[in-house]
């Protein structure tokens, strides 16, 4: 455990706080599988080209991922006051959030499990 006075273990632990603009959306519904697809094709590239890909791509995630990446593209606009032409998309992941089961009836009285997965995914931006 830390030593020190309350106020001033937080001015430490928000002298460590990341700075970097970012968006993150949690329970969405889509697996973190889906969603990988569509954010390993963002992650590196700048903000105009990350939208482009997102806007064209054909799967739900896709949709998602596009008003979490305009998300965090304001954020970096009007809270750090960050040039919308030299934002990058640095870091994107999809992390494992709760899963829902449920159950399919089958033939013979028996039973299917159905898991509908959740994912908690964060997009975090940078100036060039």
């Amino acid at each position: 455990m830390a030593k020190g006075h309350r106020s001033q273990i937080k001015r430490e632990r928000n002298a460590q706080k990341d700075t970097r603009p970012s968006a993150k959306l949690s329970y969405a519904r889509v697996s973190v599988q889906k969603a990988c697809f569509v954010l390993d094709a963002i992650r590196g590239k700048d903000v105009q080209t990350a939208l482009g890909i997102v806007t064209y791509n054909t799967r739900y995630a896709s949709e998602i991922i596009a008003k979490l990446l305009k998300s965090a593209i304001a954020n970096a606009e009007n809270n750090n006051g960050m040039n919308v032409e030299n934002l990058v998309v640095e870091e994107c992941y999809a992390n494992k959030g709760p899963t829902m089961k449920r159950i399919r009836p089958r033939a013979q009285g028996r039973a299917y499990r159905i898991e509908k997965r959740m994912s908690h995914i964060t997009i975090v931006l940078n100036e060039r």
